[in-house]
């Protein structure tokens, strides 16, 4: 890192997603390396840790889109860059990324952006907002899927964009560090005794309808349909104010007589510990994830899983050696491949969540994703230099 290094992100909330748990990542990685890690936001429950970990929170409202609100915060931004002497600002969200990037200009400091997510344009003015990501010196995609997402999107040198898949942090995500004890917490919490016939899945996204929550129920109704009822879904996550939609999931549960297959039990502080208590992960997305970050957690724990087959699941999940892959939002495909995996077996379920593990802690870990990413650091201030 060059001498007195300050990195400036700039993320609209600090409360759960991949987007915020990589920001926590490179803040902490920055710190060990030596440098100041800041990181503008309205704030949220990942706050401690940033601040644990020796970053430091700069509170502002950049998660609006209210146009005199962004000035505002490119105001903001530009006092805090001179203030702190910021090296790189890096924007990991379109909206703030105007102010961020704004305020970049206004101090002639070098400009990231990381595209986390495949975002639609069905318009002009739609592409031009989506644009402002790739206005910098460099952009990060998060995967090779969203790399040739932001390629064909938009006219952009490929000299300008770089592949830095997500990464698992190996330390956290350790099934050795998770004691039986914490397991034991989370069944009695979650009410799901251990037993070897029935098949635990766990499906760890907040509860939003692209989530594909509704899909998996219809396919739990068809295996329960067929006599097959030896499984429990474990739906994982927060509703983020969405109570309507939390209130029509457990409608449908309701509805379709599965409230003794499928549990709504909110948020969860000890994901790996999750991930033990399950037998399979579920990621039933029904529009294509940019990375799959929780494709890869259960993974790296040693867990196989059924994804959707979009996206960059289809990076992460080999089909019949990780787990399996299926159709987004087609029930039939669903209700197949969670068949399948109970069909599996413990031992089978073990063997492949063993390959997984391997190939997930060799791919994807966090150490990797924060060298690439502090490397791009250095090629962006090279380029300026």
């Amino acid at each position: 890192m060059p001498p007195d290094f300050t990195l400036l992100q700039v993320v609209p909330e600090l409360d759960t997603g991949g987007a915020e748990q990589t920001t926590i990542d490179i803040a902490q990685a920055v710190v060990r390396a030596g440098g100041k890690a800041l990181v503008a936001t309205r704030g949220g429950r990942m706050t401690a840790r940033l601040e644990s970990d020796g970053g430091r929170l700069a509170q502002m409202p950049v998660q609006t889109k209210n146009p005199l609100v962004m000035l505002g915060n490119a105001a903001r931004l530009v006092d805090l860059i001179r203030r702190e002497g910021v090296t790189v600002v890096h924007a990991r969200s379109r909206a703030p990324a105007f102010s961020a990037l704004w305020a970049a200009q206004a101090t002639g400091t070098p400009f990231v952006a990381t595209y986390h997510g495949v975002y639609n344009a069905r318009s002009r003015l739609k592409r031009w907002y989506n644009a402002v990501m790739t206005r910098g010196d460099l952009v990060i995609a998060n995967s090779d899927f969203t790399r040739d997402h932001v390629l064909s999107e938009h006219r952009l040198d490929r000299d300008k964009i770089v592949s830095i898949p997500r990464g698992v942090d190996l330390e956290r995500f350790n099934p050795n560090w998770v004691t039986p004890e914490r397991v034991e917490a989370l069944r009695r919490a979650w009410n799901t005794p251990a037993n070897p016939e029935v098949t635990t899945f766990l499906l760890a996204a907040r509860l939003t309808r692209i989530k594909g929550h509704g899909t998996v129920i219809a396919a739990a109704a068809a295996l329960k349909a067929q006599g097959r009822d030896a499984f429990r879904i474990l739906m994982v996550g927060d509703d983020q104010g969405r109570s309507a939609y939390r209130a029509e999931l457990a409608s449908q549960i309701a509805a379709e007589g599965l409230e003794d297959q499928i549990s709504l039990v909110g948020h969860c502080d000890d994901m790996p510990a999750a991930y033990l208590l399950a037998d399979v992960a579920i990621l039933p997305s029904i529009v294509p994830e940019s990375f799959g970050r929780t494709a890869v957690e259960p993974q790296v724990m040693g867990r196989p899983v059924v994804a959707s087959k979009l996206g960059g699941m289809t990076e992460t999940v080999i089909p019949g050696e990780t787990g399996w892959l299926a159709a987004p939002g087609d029930v039939e495909a669903w209700t197949h491949a969670l068949g399948r995996a109970m069909e599996a077996g413990p031992v089978r379920l073990q063997a492949m969540g063993l390959v997984a593990a391997n190939r997930a802690r060799q791919l994807y870990s966090v150490d990797a994703m924060c060298a690439a990413t502090l490397q791009a650091y250095e090629q962006v201030l090279g380029a300026r230099s």
